[in-house]
């Protein structure tokens, strides 16, 4: 028989494969980059086969949120709302995890589709892209400790991404214009920091659940700035 325990310990245990998840995506894009600042297509490779592990631990994340949800309706067993938007939550957070990764792996893609490009990485890049690990770093430890506040922070983060592929792109166009940089090597440039814009924007995905996780709250994102709507009652 199941019992609200036995849901709460499953719970648990979702959560904690969740965590190690998001480890596992960070610990690939970092050796996606790795191999992009280093031009190295083996390790852009070596990066790239990480990605089965974590399609393997998504799928298995969400067959395991499905049979919970789906035992407990069989028992009749009553979900706490808490407990309801926990698995909600590992659920979404999951997918984000999953297309960060997925993100990872263009940038690896890139570093070997693009061996003859030449030309010196922008530091604004070197910015971003360290930017956008510490983003996932942070997104990472507002899941494992339910941490809104810091969810919140993250949320902010994002401006600052958009802003560095801005600047970015601008002195790429200038450079270009000057002759100074090949148009080859702007192109992944864009490309790799379009990539660091979708991460970044998978995080606050994240982090958004992260606060509806804790709070009950519902985050959007209008033109200007975040809007949280706080729960009746």
């Amino acid at each position: 028989m199941t019992t609200p325990a036995d849901m709460s310990q499953r719970l648990a245990t979702l959560r904690s494969d969740l965590v190690d998840q998001g480890r596992r995506v960070l610990a690939m894009m970092e050796a996606s980059f790795d191999a992009a600042f280093s031009r190295d297509p083996d390790r852009a490779a070596a990066a790239e086969t990480q990605d089965d592990a974590v399609d393997r631990v998504d799928v298995a994340i969400e067959c395991a949120a499905v049979q919970l949800l789906t035992d407990a309706t069989r028992a009749g067993a009553a979900m706490e709302p808490p407990d309801l938007r926990g698995v909600l939550t590992v659920v979404k957070v999951n997918n984000e995890l999953e297309r960060i990764a997925d993100c990872a792996v263009e940038v690896a893609g890139l570093v070997r589709r693009h061996t003859t490009t030449t030309g010196a990485y922008p530091d604004t890049f070197r910015v971003m892209a360290n930017s956008v690990i510490g983003i996932l770093r942070d997104t990472n430890v507002a899941v494992q400790r339910g941490d809104a506040a810091l969810a919140k922070v993250v949320l902010q983060s994002q401006h600052a991404v958009t802003a560095f592929k801005a600047a970015l792109l601008r002195d790429a166009e200038e450079q270009i214009a000057r002759g100074a940089m090949h148009v080859d090597f702007a192109f992944q440039l864009h490309e790799m920091a379009t990539e660091c814009e979708r991460i970044a924007d998978h995080c606050t995905n994240i982090a958004e659940q992260v606060i509806y996780l804790t709070t009950g709250a519902i985050v959007r994102h209008t033109d200007a700035q975040w809007v949280i709507t706080k729960p009746a009652g």
